[in-house]
This record gives C-alpha cells, structure tokens and sequence, in this order.
C-alpha cells in the first residue's frame, strides 16, 4: 500500500470519525423528543420546536463556518465546530428546563451545520477526481454508524439509564476525534491559495453569472433534501408511538429500519463513479419519496418497517451523493463559502419541517398526508438536478 492510499485512509478514518459523532448526536435527538415528552409532558409544537432550534443552528453554523473555512482553512474550522457541539452536547445533559435545553441544541446546532459541508470540502479537495465521489459517499456512511450507535444508546440506556446518560455518552468520545484531527493536514488545494479574498467578495461570487445556476439548483435541493429528512426522521419514533406501539417496540423499529442506512450508502458510493452523480441523486430521492409514500399509508407492521427500512437506504444513500456533488459545483477559493450557503438555506427547511409535523398533528392531520407533503419536496428536488445540475463525474476541481 503505497503513502497515498494511506494518507487517504487516514483521512477517511478522522473525517468519518467526527461525522460519525455528529450523526450519534442528530440521531439520539428523535430518541430524546420522544423520551422528553414523557418526562416533561412536552406539546406537538414544544416538541418540533427542539428539532427546529438545531437546524435554526446548523443554518447559522453553516453559513458562518462556510465563510471562515475560505479565510482561515479547513482543519482550524473542523477542529472548532467539533469542540462546540462536543460541549454543548455534554452541557445538556444536565438542563432541567425546555428553555436551557433549547439555547444549547442552538449551539450545538452551530457546530453540526460548520462541520459537515467543511468536512466533505476538505476530503474533496484532498481525493484525486476519480475517487472523490467515492470517498466523500463513504464519509458520509460514517452517518448511519453513528446512527446505529444513537439507536443503540436509544434502545438500551434510555429506559433504564435515562435520556440523560445518552447524552453523557455521546459528548464524551468526541474529545478522542479533536485530538485525532489536530495532526491533520490542511486542505491542499486551500494551501496553495496566494490570496484571500473578504466574505463579501466570496458571497458575490457565488451567486454571480458564472455559478448562478448551480447555487439555484444546489439551494433547491438543499431545501427540499433537509425538509423532508428532518420533518421525517426527527419525528420517526414519535411517529411510531403514535400509530400505536410503546417507547421501547418504537425504539426497536426505528434501530431496524436505521440498520438500512448502510448498504444506502455503500450502493450510492458504488455507483457515484460509475453512473454519475445525477443518477444517483435523482433514483435516490424518488425512491425516498416513494418510500415515504408508503410509509405514511402502512397500516400493517410489516409494511411499515418494510417502507422504514427502504425510506432509510434511498434517504441516506441520496444524502451521500448530496454532500459528493456540492463542493464540486465550485472553484477552490468559493469551494467552503458556496457549499456552507447551500448548505444553510437547506437547515431553514430542517426548521420549518419538524414545526409543520408538530403543528399539523396538532390539528388532527393523518400522518399519511404529512408523509405526502414529504413525497412531493423530495420530488421538487430531484426535479432541480433533472434540469438544472451538470454531471461531475471524474471532473477535475477548479
């Protein structure tokens, strides 16, 4: 094995690590909306309010990180983003108030929404091109790790141990990935810029003639992917105990159903070199609105699950491709500014989702038509990559 494989492992393996602590924390955050509401006898809306809050701060984490990582680099930004979401975890485990727990899913929010557009830039920028679409869908497998871990830590700490040891749990390993990334490199693509140029000028740039269109159809797919998924996959348990089964059958479900984020991801990385990243995206996303379709509708248990598990692979396989093909859409000196904006207006529709599920089943809507609403944003934005998204495959980054 030569140095370069190495070093591409390396990377890989500390990138993946922080992005498996990220997806840990988001996917004990459904666990706890459900175990919250027994403990604090939360409302449907209080309860979208917690899942809004943390995309109201990864949408300002996006966008201020994105912006940061074109002035100060990649690495100090990952470190940073890290450390905020680490502590801010550890810290709410010990909130006796829905307001306390609120101000800090904020801040950890801010850390979740900086790191991950900057991590998948770092990785892209340091892959040759006809690996990097198959690197950064494997970063993003570190996901469904760290989800299977938060179903886990859901399943069998949760109802004996309480929601509060999770969240000590999920805090502490966190601090062996800040230690890890502090021998990691820089980006070599942002070393080799001479000059910096201001926020303001990299803003303008984005949406400037040249890269117009990709920013439109980058923020329409952004927005409808995080909509969706978060409006969905926040509100899964509750959804489960809702048709009828208790905590600890709604935790076992969503963790078979979660187990399906794998091989998602492991087919997208397969066939992101092979057919194209607008292949992927666009069979990735239909297959999740059909999914979700179903879901909705499922009456029986088996069906249920059934849909779960397909909702679950096409979803996270279609996220894969996502974070592969945005920093791509950019030359290097833009690269985090661009891929950090997309990525912020895509965490407002993380929280207006998770608001609209509280507040339409506060009105007594069947969850078969908020599953529809779903279907019809995951399409809208399969539709933006059918029409306005160039192919990328093995392209060499500007």
């Amino acid at each position: 094995m030569d140095n370069k494989e190495i070093s591409q492992r390396k990377l890989l393996g500390i990138a993946g690590l922080g992005w498996l602590f990220d997806a840990l924390d988001v996917g004990l955050l459904s666990f706890l909306i459900a175990a919250l509401q027994k403990d604090w006898g939360l409302t449907p809306q209080q309860m979208g309010w917690i899942g809004s809050v943390n995309s109201l701060g990864m949408a300002v984490g996006a966008l201020a990180f994105g912006l940061l990582a074109d002035k100060i680099g990649r690495k100090h930004v990952f470190i940073i983003t890290l450390l905020l979401f680490s502590i801010g975890s550890g810290l709410s485990a010990f909130t006796t108030t829905l307001a306390m727990f609120l101000l800090l899913r904020f801040f950890i929010g801010m850390g979740l929404g900086g790191e991950l557009p900057v991590a998948s830039t770092l990785v892209s920028e340091s892959v040759a091109a006809k690996d990097r679409g198959r690197v950064v869908v494997l970063l993003e497998s570190f996901w469904a790790g760290g989800f299977i871990l938060a179903a886990l830590i859901a399943y069998f700490i949760i109802p004996d141990y309480g929601w509060q040891s999770a969240l000590i749990i999920s805090a502490l390993p966190a601090f062996y990935a800040i230690y890890l990334r502090l021998k990691l490199p820089d980006s070599p693509r942002f070393q080799a810029i001479k000059t910096k140029r201001s926020a303001l000028q990299n803003v303008a740039a984005v949406w400037s003639k040249k890269y117009r269109r990709e920013t439109v159809m980058l923020w329409i797919l952004w927005f409808c992917v995080v909509f969706s998924y978060y409006g969905i996959f926040l509100w899964l348990p509750s959804v489960m105990i809702m048709k009828g089964f208790d905590l600890i059958h709604s935790f076992q479900y969503v963790l078979i159903m979660t187990l399906a984020q794998l091989p998602g991801y492991f087919s997208a990385a397969w066939l992101i070199e092979r057919a194209g990243r607008k292949f992927v995206l666009i069979t990735y996303l239909l297959g999740t609105a059909a999914s979700a379709y179903f879901f909705g509708n499922a009456e029986s248990l088996s069906l249920l699950i059934t849909s779960g598990i397909f909702l679950s692979f096409f979803n996270l396989g279609a996220w894969g491709a996502l974070y592969a093909y945005t920093p791509e859409q950019y030359p290097t000196e833009i690269r985090g500014t661009g891929s950090g904006m997309a990525a912020s207006f895509g965490r407002i529709g993380g929280i207006l989702g998770p608001l609209l599920v509280g507040y339409l089943i506060a009105q007594k809507t069947s969850i078969d038509m908020i599953f529809l609403v779903f279907c019809i944003a995951i399409f809208i934005g399969a539709l933006s990559v059918l029409l306005l998204g160039k192919e990328t495959k093995a392209m060499e980054l500007e």
